[in-house]
This record gives C-alpha cells, sequence and structure tokens, in this order.
C-alpha cells in the first residue's frame, strides 16, 4: 500500500532496526539520470529525507516542487515516466505540462461592416437571413430591464464599484451587481447581450430560494467524482437515520460564481458536510491551489452556521479540526467519522440519530 514518505521511513526504520535504514548518496547513481526530477525534490517537504535515501521503485508519495513553484505529489515511479520520451522541461510537472498545451485561437470572423448605430454587423445572422439587417445589440438593448446609459452610471468612477478602463478600442467594466456580488469585467454591449452577474444568474436556479446555511436539493451539483464518496455516503446511511438525499448548502458569499456549496455528503439535521479528499490519479487534487480552495470552501460553510468533517486519504494532512485521515472506506473509517461528529454535536445527540 502507497504510503507517505514519513510513514515509509518509519517502517523502514523499525524493519531493519536502524535510525538511518538507507545512508545518504545510496541511490544516488540511479537518480543522476533525471536531473530535473533531482532539482524538483527539496527535503524540507519530505521530512528532511533527501532523494538518494529513497529507492526509485519505492512505492511512497513524494512531494515535489517544480522551477516554476507548482508543488504536486507523485511515487518516484510516476515522476520517472511521466516525460513520456519527451525533452521538455515542462513534462516533468504536470501543472506546467497543462499550461504548455496551446490553447485554440478563435480566428475572427470576416468584417461585415457596422449598422447605423455604430454595433459591428453579425456576419452569420447575415447569411442565415440576408433580408434581416436589423442590429441585434440594439434589440437586447430595447429588451434589456438596465439601460446602456444605467449600466455606465453604475459602473463610474466614485461608484461603490471600481474603475471602467480601456482595453483595445472597447471600454471594459469592473463593478458590482445591485445585490453586492464580486465584481467582473465586461463591455457594457457583453452585458446587455444577456452576460450580466453570473452569481445571480446562477442563483436563480435554486439558491435564491433557501436561506444562508439552509441545505437543498441542487441541479447544479456535480456528480461524484469517484466510488469512494457514494460507498462512505451509503455506510453513513447504514448508521445513521438521517435525510442524505440533499446535496448543497446555501452561503453568504459566492464561490467561483456560486451562492453554493456543493459538499460530498450533506447531513441537514447535524448541519455538518462530510467531504472525501483524494490526491487524485495524477497526484493533483487538493493539494497547492486547490487545497486553498477547500479551506475558502469550509470558511463559507462554518460562516453559515455548519462544521465540516473531512476524510483525508494519505498522503492528505488534515486541514481542520475535526478531518480524520484513512486509505479507504472502512467501517473503522465510518467510526472515526461518527466519532468526530459526536465531537462537534455532542455524543448524545448524535446517538439519538444511530440506527
Amino acid at each position: 500500500m502507497t504510503e507517505n514518505v514519513a510513514q515509509w521511513w518509519a517502517r523502514r526504520q523499525w524493519s531493519k532496526g536502524l535510525p538511518v535504514p538507507y545512508a545518504v548518496g545510496t541511490y544516488r547513481t540511479d537518480w543522476q539520470r533525471y536531473p530535473t526530477v533531482v532539482r524538483q525534490f527539496h527535503p524540507e517537504l519530505n521530512a528532511g529525507i533527501v532523494l538518494s535515501q529513497i529507492p526509485p521503485a519505492a512505492d511512497v508519495y513524494v512531494q515535489w516542487e517544480c522551477d516554476a513553484g507548482h508543488r504536486f505529489i507523485a511515487t518516484p515511479e510516476e515522476q520517472r515516466s511521466r516525460p513520456g520520451g519527451t525533452r521538455r522541461r515542462s513534462a516533468w510537472c504536470p501543472w506546467c505540462s497543462k499550461e504548455a498545451v496551446p490553447r485554440r485561437v478563435r480566428t475572427p470572423e470576416p468584417d461585415a461592416g457596422l449598422h447605423a448605430c455604430g454595433h459591428a454587423r453579425d456576419l452569420r445572422r447575415i447569411e442565415n437571413d440576408p433580408d434581416d439587417d436589423r442590429c441585434y445589440l440594439c434589440r437586447r438593448l430595447d429588451r434589456a430591464a438596465m439601460s446602456r446609459e444605467e449600466l455606465i452610471a453604475l459602473a463610474a468612477p466614485g461608484s461603490r464599484v471600481a474603475l471602467s478602463h480601456e482595453n483595445g478600442t472597447a471600454t471594459r467594466y469592473s463593478w458590482q451587481c445591485r445585490n453586492g456580488h464580486p465584481s467582473y469585467s465586461a463591455t457594457v454591449e457583453r452585458i446587455l447581450g444577456g452576460r450580466r452577474c453570473p452569481v445571480c444568474r446562477n442563483a436563480r436556479r435554486g439558491a435564491d430560494r433557501v436561506p444562508v446555511g439552509e441545505a437543498f436539493l441542487s441541479e447544479l451539483a456535480p456528480r461524484p467524482a469517484s466510488a469512494a464518496e457514494p460507498e462512505l455516503k451509503r455506510r453513513l446511511a447504514a448508521r445513521l437515520s438521517l435525510d442524505l438525499s440533499l446535496n448543497a448548502v446555501r452561503v453568504a458569499r459566492p464561490f467561483y460564481n456560486q451562492l453554493e456549496v456543493w459538499p460530498d455528503i450533506v447531513l441537514p439535521e447535524l448541519k455538518v458536510a462530510v467531504e472525501y479528499d483524494t490526491i487524485g490519479r495524477h497526484g493533483l487534487e487538493h493539494v497547492g491551489p486547490r487545497e486553498a480552495s477547500d479551506r475558502r470552501k469550509d470558511r463559507l460553510l462554518r460562516a453559515a452556521g455548519w462544521e465540516v468533517v473531512r476524510v483525508r486519504c494519505t498522503p492528505l494532512a488534515p486541514l481542520g479540526p475535526y478531518d480524520v485521515t484513512g486509505s479507504g472506506v472502512t467501517d473503522a473509517l465510518v467510526d472515526r467519522v461518527l466519532a468526530a461528529l459526536g465531537e462537534i454535536r455532542g455524543e448524545l445527540f448524535v446517538a439519538a440519530y444511530l440506527r
């Protein structure tokens, strides 16, 4: 079973009966063929163990940091086989490798001239209906609840929103909607074309119907990322007489353009969210920037009156005071989760829901 480097080192100390089971430099020759990997290894991130003390074939999770500062977790075997025969330095880091893929460049539409109002003509609409030369943006403006002048006044310097700035030939505005959601930048034409506050637009699909801190069934919630979350949910349902059909919690501030968050398991009666975290197939999940996102999600839930129990699988370390560690969904893991629930809400209160 794959384990983190500190656990692996402690087990080797016990099995060999030595304080230093592998001397520094033991595997230096094996790692010399991978200078980029050597540069990405940092002893301070791996319990003070140096790379030449780790066998290249060891089944152990190691934390790496590339030249760009990206941190990720991978076994030595995964890291050595990652380039796949390429010579690009970015291939040794999954973050850099992903960013190195060229993005699709959209070719500009042929210039079809301007309408009398000054807006650009849409060539695709003209091809579909040659007799229709009406300005699409102006028609949307006629139907819009907020006029162009009102939008510009809303985004004017000196108001509660930020400043406007020039971007090429179009003026873009950073602004807040009437509900005070964080600003985003867009031209007035795009806003009037229906691209207004995405937080408000998403909230109308469910979050607006419930107060802050209320659990509900959201149509926007994604499917489980793996089979472990449904299995943990099934085992908890067998132990607790609770309604586990809800999948979202209303929060006060936006979380990625949503006024709702989607925990893996929602316990409405206890106001506790249970999350199941692993590093994923490529060692990128719940580490680095995604760990910061998890912490922000936990803060939003706690601000709404909820508490969070995260099941952190090896080699992830706990984030919160009630997190539990494990390596798979077992009855022992469920017992630890129930113990955390009793610590949060009281053992007698949780016992009232036990089957």
